[in-house]
């Protein structure tokens, strides 16, 4: 009932930037907090970027100072500007976000599809 589509990924040099999006769709009444998280090949998915409704942010200190997630609360939507990307950025992107339904008021945790960001040496 609730979707979220990702896109933004590719295949970047390092030191280059990318700019993910993701949009969210359906019943929804609101969303509360929005991130991006990443799964590397072999590792666990970590979260990489936390923003509250309230604008606070959260980031991983492996990519504090390189990468920015904001919201449109108009659009129902998060973005991620990753600069000075790294190889070991290579992972697949997935947003999430916390979304109360139109219809019966709770909240619902959602994610996307994701997708790839490959940073090549």
């Amino acid at each position: 009932q609730v979707q979220l589509v990702e896109s933004g990924g590719g295949l970047v040099q390092a030191g280059g930037s990318l700019r993910l999006s993701c949009a969210a769709s359906g019943s929804i009444s609101s969303i509360n907090a929005m991130g991006w998280y990443r799964q590397a090949p072999g590792k666990q998915r970590e979260l990489v970027a936390r923003v509250s409704n309230g604008g606070s942010t959260n980031y991983a200190g492996s990519v504090k100072g390189r990468f920015t997630i904001s919201r449109d609360n108009a659009k129902n939507a998060v973005y991620l500007q990753m600069n000075s990307l790294k190889p070991e950025d290579t992972a697949v992107y997935y947003c999430n976000a916390e979304v109360v339904h139109v219809t019966y008021r709770s909240v619902v945790e959602v994610w996307g599809q994701g997708t790839l960001v490959t940073v090549s040496s």
